[in-house]
């Protein structure tokens, strides 16, 4: 068994020649960054398209654009690698909303997040107004150096970095209790908090709600022009621009084939990589990829609606991403719940409204697809306002417990609509049509999906702590070092493909290149 990462020379014309296993938005990364540096590099992707879950499909028929994963990018538009790669000259747009989130609220005006610390703040009373900026305004000023220093982990900025850790160590439930008085400030800062996916009452969580908000209040949360499949493209033309190569319909269950490599990249999580023939572990790094916990699951329904969704509180169609989950106590109610296995009566709900910044996500004729001809009926018998004529693609999920099962057909899809129609009266009135998935069809479309779980694992302190890229070595040649590059894998889940670039600059080290700044 191998127990080291040992050093070969480059053995093709003088090119390292690295396999990439996964073309979702890590994989594509690491096979541009490498590609880009002169590596003889070709992607296997098991799909007949790539991307992963950070893919656009025509749902809705022709004309419709829905990403099917990831849909608002505040880590995305600030990626040190999507920067370096210049992904704008390869077709990638960015679309700003008019307010990157807003966070609904019960017979009160919704909390808006704003691209501006001190509009945020104002909302606020005196207290809290006071106590948002203490929390917020270093993080905000130093928001280049934070980026720089938690994406790629590795203490450049070693300040702003401490700043954050001694606010965001606490549990967001702890933080919010005991420094805010009001119910706005609270549930703005424990809704991002949650994107954790975890209860807000665990230790860490307050660093997500931290770190979310003040992108949100510096550089935005943008969605993709065209969908989130457009940013792929953009990866995948940086790979074929630098001589590297694509393959899809490829799928890899044995790493015996490539003992003629000088790498191979996955972009797998730990239970995969078990399953995994002919890849070399050691016993230490075998026993951690088995001890490795998968955590609350997602499930989602994209709508089309009749127009923009009629919130309560009408600025709310303006914000690209809305946080359905009322109070800071109904969150850690819901998210608690969830964590424990019970579906809650009341999850938080993840909605998007790309096509508030972008309307090209619906730009087909609505006759064309069955529930356009839906709608031009209702349009026909003079039963909608003329406003409405635009169909509206709305993209949800809801926190469920990992693995979840309906009890009967429609259960979580029934919750998501109550939900949103506390803050969106007459909601269910809207809907033209649902596409729906369960946890269990998630993972069918994407095996990296363990159970629903979008982030490749539980995203707790300890289990995040234990993330790494190197994994292995092959079986058959144990010269081959095997890096992984997944969500399960440093600095963690998002499109922003730093673990990606993480991996190649691990297998650039090897070959003694210069790495890339």
């Amino acid at each position: 068994m191998s127990s080291g990462f040992a050093r070969s020379s480059f053995a093709h014309n003088g090119k390292a020649r690295v396999a990439v296993i996964g073309a979702g938005p890590n994989g594509l990364t690491a096979a541009a960054v490498l590609a880009q540096a002169g590596c003889r590099v070709e992607v296997f992707e098991s799909a007949d398209h790539i991307g992963g879950s950070a893919r656009t499909h025509p749902a809705f028929g022709a004309g419709s654009a829905v990403d099917f994963g990831a849909a608002a990018h505040p880590f995305g538009v600030v990626s040190p690698v999507f920067r370096q790669l210049g992904l704008e000259n390869y077709g990638l747009e960015w679309k700003h909303p008019q307010y990157p989130m807003a966070h609904p609220l019960v017979d009160a005006p919704a909390v808006i997040l704003h691209r501006d610390l001190k509009t945020t703040a104002a909302q606020f009373s005196d207290h809290d107004r006071r106590v948002w900026n203490h929390l917020h305004k270093p993080l905000v000023d130093d928001v280049g150096k934070l980026v720089n220093s938690v994406l790629p982990v590795r203490p450049r900025y070693p300040l702003a970095l401490a700043r954050l850790g001694l606010r965001g160590l606490w549990p967001a439930r702890s933080l919010t209790s005991r420094l805010l008085v009001d119910e706005p400030a609270r549930a703005l800062l424990v809704g991002s908090a949650v994107h954790a996916i975890r209860p807000p009452s665990q230790p860490g969580t307050a660093a997500f709600g931290l770190l979310f908000n003040s992108l949100g209040m510096t550089t935005g949360w943008p969605v993709v022009s065209g969908g989130t499949g457009q940013l792929v493209r953009a990866l995948a033309r940086v790979i074929e621009h630098y001589g590297g190569t694509i393959k899809t319909g490829a799928a890899i269950l044995d790493l015996s084939g490539f003992v003629t490599y000088d790498a191979v990249v996955t972009t797998q999580t730990p239970r995969q990589l078990l399953a995994l023939q002919g890849l070399d572990l050691s016993r230490l790094r075998s026993r951690s990829l088995r001890r490795w916990k998968y955590g609350t699951a997602v499930y989602k329904v994209d709508y089309l609606v009749n127009g923009p969704v009629r919130w309560n509180d009408p600025r709310v169609a303006g914000a690209g991403t809305v946080h359905v989950g009322g109070t800071g106590s109904e969150m850690q109610l819901a998210e608690s719940q969830a964590a424990a296995g019970m579906l809650p009566e009341r999850p938080f709900v993840m909605v998007c409204q790309q096509q508030t910044a972008d309307p090209t996500r619906f730009s087909g004729n609505r006759r064309s697809v069955g529930a356009g001809r839906v709608l031009s009926a209702q349009l026909d018998a003079g039963r909608m306002p003329e406003d409405a004529r635009q169909p509206h693609i709305l993209w949800a999920y809801a926190h469920v417990p990992h693995g979840y099962q309906e009890k009967f057909p429609g259960e979580v899809a029934g919750l998501i609509e109550a939900q949103i129609s506390r803050y969106a009266a007459g909601f269910s009135a809207q809907i033209i049509e649902r596409h729906q998935a369960s946890p269990g069809q998630l993972q069918e479309a994407n095996a990296n999906l363990i159970g629903g779980d979008i982030a490749g694992g539980a995203m707790n302190l300890g289990q995040m702590l234990r993330q790494r890229q190197y994994v292995g070595t092959l079986t058959v040649n144990p010269e081959v070092p095997v890096v992984q590059a997944s969500g399960a894998s440093l600095p963690g889940a998002g499109v922003h493909g730093m673990a990606g670039w993480r991996a190649a600059q691990t297998i650039l080290r090897r070959f003694g290149s210069i790495e890339l700044r």
